[in-house]
């Protein structure tokens, strides 16, 4: 994990510096799961290279239904006008993915891009990650370009963005609201981006209360899942039954929702085996690859008001649901409003 993460740090890190000092790569591999960053990088690597009066000249867009080696190779050997570079950009194109003989086109291409030209393979819909067993395109790869992996922030690099961004529109927020919107929203910047600014439109006062982020926020199905599972340990069925219903109107599919529910009972009952064996959020943390100390903090406080057979249940039971709806025509709702009626009278015991 460690490694993944200073290879993921290193080519970010490299674009950072290309942009400051006006040297680029040839060739960039841009993806992950934080698509804020990579629309922001992308957008930065734009203006850097081709803006102007002559930008769409400059700049070539691939997709996949258009990208061809003939197209590739007219696109990146065009020569720039009244511009240093020309910038393509090839999306949702895998060239671990082709055949040998189009493969071996590419590493051609990549060893011999002009100078002029900054390639950037940009995965929106499609997943990118180095194939290890096609060694001679990766070594390639390696040698001629950067691979930018855009992974989801830490917290304490959230909290700073979202206090950054929040300043920027004459508004202040406490660290702890912070952390409280980023659980709320999953992390994602991109939501992140838009939730600030419909709180920041809704506030009326010039620091930020957490009446004001509950009003406008709409919570991601994790942070749901934390008011239904409060509501089976109050032994509040009916709450617990129209939280389920609000999730079901948000058209989510049923499977999509157990698949949550399910994650969500599994680390309930891995933070109850930490709690037993003395260890508390940093060791959560660790064990499901988490970024946020708050988040785990309200995992192991959850917990704690579970017993460990009833998220051993839990689990169980989610497993038994999903078998179920993967097996059988029984409509996905009934089998969760199911799931739960058992949820809560196994908590009432």
């Amino acid at each position: 994990m460690a490694k993944k993460q200073m290879q993921d740090e290193s080519g970010l890190r490299r674009l950072k510096q290309d942009l400051r000092t006006g040297e680029f790569s040839r060739l960039y591999f841009f993806y992950g799961e934080e698509r804020y960053l990579q629309e922001y990088y992308m957008g930065a690597l734009r203006k850097k290279l081709v803006s102007g009066p002559m930008e769409e000249f400059n700049y070539r867009r691939l997709t996949a239904e258009t990208m061809s080696l003939p197209a590739l190779l007219d696109a990146v050997e065009a020569m720039p006008m009244m511009a240093e570079y020309t910038l393509v950009q090839v999306d949702d194109y895998d060239p671990y993915a082709q055949n040998e003989e189009t493969r071996q086109s590419l590493m051609e291409i990549f060893a011999d891009l002009p100078e002029t030209c900054c390639l950037v393979f940009y995965y929106d819909t499609v997943s990118y990650s180095r194939n290890g067993k096609m060694k001679k395109l990766a070594e390639v790869i390696t040698q001629f370009g950067c691979e930018v992996e855009f992974t989801k922030q830490d917290n304490a690099a959230l909290t700073e963005w979202i206090t950054r961004h929040f300043r920027e529109q004459q508004k202040m927020i406490a660290p702890e609201l912070c952390q409280h919107l980023i659980f709320l929203t999953g992390g994602s910047m991109t939501t992140l981006h838009s939730e600030i600014g419909k709180v920041a439109a809704y506030s009326r006062t010039d620091t930020v209360t957490k009446t004001e982020i509950d009003a406008v926020v709409e919570p991601v199905l994790s942070a749901v899942m934390f008011d239904i599972t409060d509501a089976l340990a109050e032994g509040d069925y009916d709450k617990t039954l129209a939280r389920l219903r609000d999730v079901l109107q948000s058209r989510e599919e049923p499977i999509a929702i157990l698949a949550v529910v399910g994650g969500h009972f599994r680390r309930l009952l891995t933070a109850k085996t930490a709690a037993a064996a003395g260890r508390g959020a940093d060791t959560l943390m660790s064990l499901l690859g988490s970024k946020s100390d708050y988040y785990c903090r309200k995992i192991m406080s959850q917990a704690s008001r579970l017993s460990e057979e009833f998220c051993r249940m839990a689990v169980e039971a989610c497993f038994e649901a999903d078998l179920q709806m993967k097996s059988t025509y029984d409509e996905g709702e009934r089998i969760l409003e199911m799931l739960l009626l058992r949820f809560a009278q196994e908590a009432g015991r």
